[in-house]
């Protein structure tokens, strides 16, 4: 298991991992997993090559849960999910239920310095040590010469402090403050090259948020996102292990020796990812935020080109050909077109939320890692499909 949960590492990727049968054991417990998915929910028609893609994770991968929710501007809500939630019992998979979305988080954050730059706030081409004196001042590295835009788009030449932990026991039940953060990853070698995916960066963005403001980030991602957008599901979660209302069990497989464990990975303290990685959400807000984001809803027509303006990223850390911009990862589509949004990644949950050309938002969540490199490719391949069917 990679000890950098909030975005995609090679050795995460390139794990091998062993075939296992469609059928799961926990807690001594054989527990039967669907192969076929649930039907789907309106929309117009059924989706073949999304939902073979999707049933793809389960039954080739054999990933314990997958689901999907497609909002089209022309077809409406088409919904389906494969395999189980919960390993214990065989409840299936549904696409309505909360989860945690990693990575996805850093959109969020990075809409609300935009909109705080909109209102004149906080200068995107400012130094960080404008807003936080001091707090980048060792080992090299110098918060005069790392401006707000660089946080936001992964070139600001920080390490990432997940890099930093030897196993998810280092993290996963004790709460980390954000400046303890910063603090372990000024504690790193300087990364090489330009582009650099580090989760520091936007735990760095949140401080400024709440220096710029005096309220939380939580406060103001409810006050400029989550509530004019009616995001019901969407929530900080704090210190609170446990995920609020209806949701899956989270896994991470672990193999050795030969046999086979899932470990549930459900109850878990997120402050480790903080404004880069702590979100609760579920597809239908995802999916409702990215439309409205990339729809205009959210900023000003300026702050969204810059948004999405980009640069290479590291295809070891990401995928050949991504691209990032401030809080958004570029993906070019076989269909013609690019997708916008975002990977999640963390233990027991990994979110994809993207939106295409036409309009159309897709949201997966799996509540088990994909762990070899076929599998990750598999998972963008959904968004290939679900984007390009027509």
């Amino acid at each position: 298991m990679t000890n950098t949960p909030f975005e995609r590492r090679p050795r995460a990727r390139r794990a091998a991992v062993a075939a296992v049968t469609g059928v799961a054991v926990a807690g001594g417990t054989a527990v039967a997993v669907p192969a076929r998915a649930e039907p789907a929910r309106a929309g117009c028609g059924d989706r073949p090559a999304t939902r073979s893609a999707l049933e793809r994770m389960t039954r080739v991968h054999k990933l314990t849960g997958a689901a999907i929710r497609i909002d089209d501007p022309a077809c409406g809500t088409w919904t389906a999910a494969s395999g189980v939630a919960d390993r214990r019992t065989g409840r299936p998979m549904r696409a309505d239920l909360r989860g945690r979305i990693g990575s996805v988080t850093k959109s969020f954050t990075a809409t609300r310095v935009l909109q705080l730059a909109d209102r004149g706030a906080i200068s995107l081409d400012a130094p960080v040590d404008r807003y936080l004196p001091g707090l980048i001042d060792r080992n090299g590295f110098d918060g005069r010469e790392i401006t707000v835009r660089s946080l936001l788009r992964h070139t600001s030449g920080l390490p990432d402090h997940m890099d930093g932990f030897a196993s998810a026991e280092e993290y996963t039940s004790r709460h980390f403050e954000p400046g303890e953060l910063v603090a372990r990853a000024l504690d790193l070698p300087r990364p090489e090259g330009a582009w650099h995916y580090s989760t520091t960066n936007y735990v760095i963005a949140g401080l400024i948020v709440e220096k710029v403001t005096g309220h939380s980030l939580a406060d103001e991602v409810q006050r400029g996102i989550v509530e004019p957008l009616g995001l019901r599901d969407t929530y900080w979660p704090g210190d609170e292990m446990r995920i609020r209302g209806p949701h899956p069990r989270g896994y991470v497989r672990v193999e050795k020796d030969g046999a086979v464990r899932w470990d549930d990975y459900t109850e878990v303290n997120t402050t480790v990812g903080g404004a880069g990685g702590a979100l609760v959400s579920t597809l239908r807000d995802m999916n409702r935020f990215y439309g409205a984001l990339l729809g205009g809803r959210l900023l000003s027509a300026s702050r969204l080109a810059e948004m999405k303006a980009t640069v290479a990223a590291d295809p070891d850390r990401t995928w050949p050909g991504a691209r990032a911009g401030l809080g958004l990862l570029q993906t070019s589509l076989r269909c013609g077109g690019d997708w916008w949004g975002h990977l999640g990644d963390l233990e027991g949950f990994t979110t994809l939320a993207v939106t295409g050309p036409s309009g159309r938002r897709v949201s997966v969540v799996f509540n088990e890692n994909p762990s070899t490199q076929e599998a990750f490719d598999d998972e963008l391949n959904i968004a290939q499909a679900a984007l390009c069917e027509r």
